[in-house]
């Protein structure tokens, strides 16, 4: 009897969460009870402590891609559970201002981790999730949006490597003299997405000089393979060639919002060409990432990375529906791998870091859970409508003179300028300088040219 039941014990400790990717009932399921656990670690909203906060060790920015997956969670399952507690966490954070800047986070705010809280609020009008009542005295979630995109337009640097955006927002923080490819892939994005929304000119415009610039400088290859970033002292020509998943994915949404945009032919290429360039961070059609999971490298942060791509992947089926067929069955596998690795905790919900080992690793961190909540609940893609815009029925409330601080954006040049209605023509904080060195040590092997 004893050994009886020491095997149904070990059976119950193994179970995973039921997740039948042709039962939209399960998966639902599953993903309220991994949102669930990953809320575990949420203290923004106990007495003492800041709405939209995470405790230690986990940083500013990641709390903000947790509550924009939260936000698409609401938008996959229709399920409200945790709105409530998301309207709370963001209106905190943007402030009287929309730009998402609390001055407790001066000393390590980088405009990576601003774009991320900008990221949920776009979303927000997107999804058309409920605006803010006026009388919380913030913008709306588009106004939001083009807060932050505003403050990051006047941020723009031509004063060396020809322009884009530092990693830092203050000269006094480390990381100040290092420009990356996810700030400038996030102001990509971001505007991209405006330009979708708003259908301003001028958004299009500054998409179209973000991507030219990263190609410029070399930070993607004519290969659409992003490297992290590199000094300005070596006019950032030294490029670290580390690999992250999520740099893949905010340039491929942002191209795909722009081919959505302007059915351009180019736009369509450029899409097409990085979701072929994706496919290397997928091991039998598993996504994994690559730069440190091989090595046991994954820092906090950079646990949540593939969850982003999943994320973009899945939106990039909605602005480029040319892309379903190559990137849904590899977001379905990876679901399915990722639902075997939920088998932890009290509830059997915590989820592992490596998907392709298909079980729990003992972990129970905020980002394993919000990348694995982000690829399953990405099944669901299909079975929701596009993104919505100010002409097909989104009514989130803008303000294209929002933000602060900072001078207006920098005029663009005529010679970048596209019209978005011309089908033919062309168109988190996160690694610490002394943190980039050390990956780097130990990742090198992994980058490929």
């Amino acid at each position: 009897m004893h050994l009886l039941c020491h095997i149904l014990l070990l059976i119950v400790a193994v179970q995973a969460i039921d997740y039948d990717l042709d039962n939209p009932a399960s998966i639902k399921a599953a993903l309220h009870s991994i949102a669930t656990q990953m809320l575990t670690h949420y203290t923004g909203n106990l007495p003492g402590d800041n709405p939209g906060n995470l405790p230690d060790p986990y940083y500013w920015w990641e709390a903000g891609a947790m509550f924009s997956a939260l936000i698409d969670y609401w938008y996959l399952t229709s399920d409200p559970s945790f709105n409530n507690l998301t309207l709370q966490a963001l209106t905190w954070q943007a402030g009287p201002s929309g730009s998402f800047m609390p001055a407790n986070q001066t000393r390590t705010e980088g405009n990576d981790d601003q774009s991320f809280w900008a990221f949920a609020a776009m979303s927000a009008a997107e999804r058309n999730f409920p605006d803010p009542p006026p009388s919380l005295g913030v913008p709306g979630w588009l106004g939001m949006a083009q807060a932050v995109f505003n403050t990051q337009a006047a941020r723009w640097d031509t004063e060396t490597c020809g322009g884009g955006l530092r990693w830092q927002i203050f000269t006094f923080n480390n990381g100040w003299t290092y420009k990356n490819t996810i700030s400038n892939g996030c102001f990509f994005n971001l505007a991209a997405r405006l330009a979708m929304y708003t259908g301003n000119q001028t958004y299009a415009d500054w998409a179209v000089r973000v991507w030219d610039w990263t190609a410029e400088v070399g930070f993607m290859t004519d290969g659409y393979r992003f490297w992290d970033g590199a000094d300005v002292g070596s006019a950032c020509g030294g490029w670290n060639r580390i690999e992250w998943t999520y740099n893949t994915g905010v340039y491929l949404l942002g191209a795909a919002v722009m081919y959505n945009l302007t059915e351009s032919p180019t736009w369509r290429s450029r899409t097409q060409g990085i979701l072929n360039a994706s496919m290397v961070f997928f091991q039998d059609d598993v996504m994994y990432e690559r730069a440190c999971e091989p090595v046991d490298t994954c820092e906090v942060d950079q646990r949540s990375f593939k969850g982003y791509l999943a994320r973009w992947m899945a939106a990039t089926t909605q602005m480029a529906p040319f892309t379903f067929d190559q990137v849904m069955p590899k977001l379905r596998t990876s679901a399915k791998a990722a639902a075997e690795t939920c088998t932890g905790g009290a509830n059997h919900a915590a989820c592992g870091l490596k998907w392709t080992d298909r079980k729990w690793d003992g972990m129970d961190d905020v980002g394993i859970q919000l990348a694995a909540l982000e690829v399953m609940q990405s099944t669901l893609i299909s079975r929701v409508d596009p993104p919505v815009t100010h002409d097909t029925g989104g009514t989130s409330q803008g303000n294209p003179g929002g933000g602060e601080p900072g001078p207006p954006p920098v005029p663009v040049p005529e010679g970048l300028r596209i019209e978005i209605t011309d089908a033919d023509r062309a168109g988190a904080g996160l690694m610490t300088a002394v943190m980039g060195l050390i990956v780097l040590g130990s990742t090198g092997w992994l980058v490929y040219e």
